[in-house]
């Protein structure tokens, strides 16, 4: 199983870099405008943030791989649209198609929550942190795929920018494929399954027991979230440690590039800082599972606090400083997210499960987006420096605030 999501999940990282690579490029393109290229961006999370309950509701009622399908078969539509929209040139139609597009984005966060559903007691922070993992080679490889996809494009005679959409579209297609051959049986419908027999609930009965959703997914998470506070404070670290990274990774390029950085240095820095967040995955999802998850998490506050501290204090032309902040940020947002993600999974029970993790990504997705923007106005208002002071002050209250809650 484990396998079948890691397949999936480099697929669908591998189309959402391809597609998110040119994209802001090709809206600036057809709308003439610096300003409007910069919703691109924002379509793309807002889908991803629209797709996280639907994509969970689905999975609650028919299992994972529903839920899945209905996420990447969305960002498949996606691309769609966008070829037709680069087409025929029409920018608002793009936008549209980049919120569908979005929804790969939905379906790569709930692939790592599918990965805990038949992990042994004490091994799910590892499970999923190999899902988790498997983002790095997706995340690396989609940007360095946009340029040849953009010229076969061409020589498939695509309008220029359409290119890569088409491989993205490959992209999901496959992730579709695996999911559909590979994610059988399906693991939550087995969990729910186990679960009701050790219960003495006919397993036929495990899923309607667990279709609370039909009440609406969001009022049964929060009902969920009300009746287990560890889980209340999982999301709450999820949520302090994305928004801490989103914030001081989108302001970056903008603060080197005052101090002269070229593309090729800014660009070298934010790969550095890609690879902090994915690639020590396995040894974070170990961590959790032998030390403890809120451990895990108030670590995971303290490498913000320190990437911030680091971050911040760098001057323009400070690049090893700032690449070194960046890359313990991604560090810290890998803990937060790994042993939030294990122990939000684990404080609910199945039949509530994927309501509150679906509603974990929502949250995920809006504070990453209002992060961006109070990042810009911070930063356009003051300094890249206030910046990092703001965000070592919420990472340094809430990892106070979970090691209190746990003492």
């Amino acid at each position: 199983m484990l396998a079948v999501l890691s397949t999936a999940q480099i697929a669908g990282g591998i189309g959402t870099a391809v597609g998110f690579a040119l994209s802001s490029l090709v809206v600036a393109q057809l709308s003439g405008s610096v300003a409007i290229s910069g919703l691109a961006g924002t379509a793309t999370v807002l889908g991803a943030a629209l797709m996280a309950l639907p994509t969970a509701r689905t999975s609650g009622r028919g299992g994972r791989r529903a839920g899945l399908t209905l996420a990447y078969g969305c960002a498949l539509l996606g691309c769609l649209v966008a070829v037709t929209a680069i087409t025929v040139r029409s920018w608002p139609l793009l936008l549209a198609g980049l919120v569908l597009f979005g929804g790969a984005g939905a379906g790569n966060l709930a692939s790592r929550y599918s990965a805990t559903d038949l992990s042994p007691p004490g091994h799910s922070a590892r499970h999923l942190s190999w899902v988790v993992w498997a983002s790095t080679i997706g995340s690396v490889a989609g940007p360095n795929l946009a340029e040849p996809a953009e010229r076969l494009g061409r020589l498939l005679g695509l309008a220029p920018g359409a290119g890569p959409f088409v491989l993205a579209l490959l992209a999901f297609l496959t992730a579709l494929a695996v999911i559909a051959t590979g994610l059988r049986p399906d693991p939550l419908l087995v969990a729910r399954s186990v679960a009701g027999s050790a219960q003495g609930v006919p397993p036929a009965a495990a899923p309607e027991k667990a279709a609370g959703g039909r009440k609406g997914t969001l009022r049964t998470a929060w009902h969920a979230l009300r009746e287990a506070p560890a889980a209340s404070r999982a999301l709450a670290a999820i949520a302090v440690s994305h928004t801490a990274m989103v914030s001081i990774m989108s302001m970056t390029p903008v603060h080197l590039n005052h101090g002269g950085a070229t593309y090729t240095v800014i660009g070298i820095v934010i790969s550095l800082h890609i690879a902090g967040m994915y690639i020590l995955s396995p040894v974070v999802g170990w961590l959790a599972d032998r030390i403890g998850r809120v451990r895990v998490l108030v670590l995971g506050m303290g490498l913000l606090l320190a990437a911030a501290v680091l971050a911040g204090g760098a001057g323009t032309q400070d690049v090893a400083r700032v690449t070194a902040g960046l890359a313990l940020l991604g560090a810290g947002w890998s803990c937060g997210l790994i042993a939030g993600s294990a122990m939000l999974s684990e404080a609910v029970g199945l039949e509530h499960r994927p309501a509150v993790q679906g509603l974990s990504d929502l949250l995920m997705n809006v504070c990453g987006a209002a992060g961006t923007v109070v990042a810009g106005v911070i930063v356009g208002a003051l300094s890249y420096g206030v910046l990092g002071t703001a965000v070592a002050v919420m990472v340094t209250v809430t990892g106070a605030w979970l090691a209190l809650r746990r003492a």
